[in-house]
């Protein structure tokens, strides 16, 4: 993989268009996204560009006489980089900069988010399937600048661990394409095996999800001493790191830090990343992580339970952490009394609010347990094996009438374990499992 120049920084203009059920605020709300995309990628916005149409122009998404003002503002500003907001075809980006010049490249929000991803991807299985999104979605709009594409020497969306292969024809590019499908077939058939162990040892599965940069690595860090990278940067995590945290009453749990959300999320990239995005589908508890500083955070988790939906990691429970309080918490009074009852502040960063969280997750993980002391006889290893299983064994005394065993139970294992309840006072519902 060449390596890239980090002292480039594109100057750029960035455009949308406000059409269908937009609005010139949603847009304007975008654009800022946008440029703070553009910052993390190490770019600089020097203009902005919006236009009100009834669709995007099929030719060049903006009408003729603003593709003219885009090309004097990219004359007038030295500008190496046009952003657009909504997702163009190869067409179209090839007839823009036949307009702006050969000097200026042109590309859109996908581009830009598949940038970044090729910045903070750390891990192998990372790497491989941000190449993939940028073969699948990348290379078809590179195509048409002629067969060695020299526009690939440097700069925001260029880089990445798939372009040195976007200089090779499209027959190669679909051979890998195909060996890095198996690649990650292979690597996330390991990830499945991984996750079965997990399954199997018992221990509660927590996702902390939300939008990019809610501050989900940090809280993280904050509980587990994870030691990984937590900046104030859009996708600062791609990879997901798991670690396990002992709650106050002894209770074992996996906390999972996911990579960030974000609006006009691409389809293409939900797919690619998919096997790492299933950590919140296989999760028993989702930790929803929202920026209460931010003054967007409605739209924002919207975004974030909307995506949740579609990967159909919905239904779960659900506990919901205002992050950032530290810097101030916006009106939370509308969210719903659901959202309210499940509800902590919090600052990962200063540990404000932090003891309550832990509460809540507590609470969760103890809901309808029960600890129980059981006395087993030792022929009966198997009912010992039973409880390792479904239960949190806290302590195991050997002794000559057997084996006096200490847990945390719920209802169903306490009417399967009740022959060998020393101490179970239960309650009438725990009958039906007789």
């Amino acid at each position: 993989m060449p390596e890239f120049e980090r002292n480039i920084e594109d100057r750029a203009v960035l455009v949308g268009i406000v059409w269908g059920s937009e609005t010139q605020e949603s847009v304007d709300k975008s654009l800022d996204e946008l440029e703070r995309l553009l910052e993390t990628a190490g770019g600089e916005c020097v203009a902005r560009l919006t236009q009100n149409k009834e669709s995007p122009d099929v030719r060049t998404a903006l009408g003729s006489g603003k593709v003219a003002e885009l090309a004097y503002l990219c004359a007038c500003n030295d500008v190496t980089l046009v952003v657009f907001d909504c997702e163009l075809s190869p067409s179209q980006i090839r007839n823009i900069e036949d307009i702006v010049g050969d000097k200026v490249r042109v590309i859109d929000r996908s581009m830009l988010i598949l940038d970044i991803f090729a910045l903070h991807a750390v891990t192998g299985e990372g790497k491989l399937q941000v190449e993939l999104a940028q073969l699948k979605y990348t290379a078809p709009r590179l195509m048409g600048h002629g067969t060695e594409l020299s526009r690939l020497g440097g700069g925001i969306g260029t880089r990445g661990p798939g372009e040195s292969k976007l200089e090779t024809d499209r027959r190669h590019m679909m051979r890998r394409v195909r060996a890095l499908e198996a690649q990650i077939a292979e690597m996330d058939k390991n990830r499945k095996t991984m996750r079965a162990a997990r399954d199997r040892s018992g221990i509660p599965e927590i996702a902390i999800v939300g939008y990019t940069n809610a501050g989900k690595s940090t809280l993280l860090n904050r509980l587990t001493d994870a030691g990984i990278l937590a900046e104030d940067k859009l996708f600062a995590t791609l990879d997901p790191t798991t670690r396990k945290f002992i709650l106050p009453c002894g209770e074992a749990v996996l906390l999972t830090d996911t990579v960030g959300f974000i609006n006009k999320l691409p389809h293409h990239l939900v797919r690619a990343f998919r096997s790492t995005l299933e950590e919140a589908c296989n999760a028993d508890i989702l930790m929803i992580l929202i920026d209460a500083s931010d003054e967007n955070f409605r739209e924002q988790l919207a975004v974030t339970e909307q995506l949740l939906v579609e990967l159909g990691a919905s239904g779960k429970p659900t506990l919901y952490v205002f992050n950032k309080c530290d810097k101030g918490i916006r009106d939370a009074g509308t969210l719903g009394a659901d959202v309210r009852e499940n509800t902590v502040y919090i600052s990962a960063l200063t540990g404000q609010g932090c003891e309550q969280l832990v509460e809540k997750l507590e609470g969760f993980i103890l809901e309808g347990k029960r600890r129980v002391t059981y006395l087993i006889p030792n022929s009966d290893g198997g009912a010992l094996n039973t409880l390792y299983k479904n239960a949190t064994v806290e302590s195991v005394d050997y002794g000559a009438e057997g084996m006096t065993v200490v847990v945390l139970a719920d209802a169903r294992v306490r009417g399967m374990m009740r022959k060998y309840a020393v101490d179970d006072v239960s309650d009438a519902a725990d009958e039906d499992f007789d």
